[in-house]
């Protein structure tokens, strides 16, 4: 059980970072476009939107 608590974890976390990277390469616009401002986007990210 704890294991799975842990990797379960480490799994929304590479989500996360994931998400972060291709969000960081889109375009002020895009991001503009998809409702995130680019200072949101660790926010964003770590809430699971």
């Amino acid at each position: 059980m704890f294991l799975s608590v842990i990797l379960s974890g480490l799994r929304r976390w590479l989500r996360a970072r994931e998400t972060a990277r291709q969000l960081n390469t889109l375009s002020d616009r895009e991001l503009s476009d998809i409702g995130i401002a680019r200072h949101d986007i660790a926010q964003v990210t770590r809430q699971g939107r």
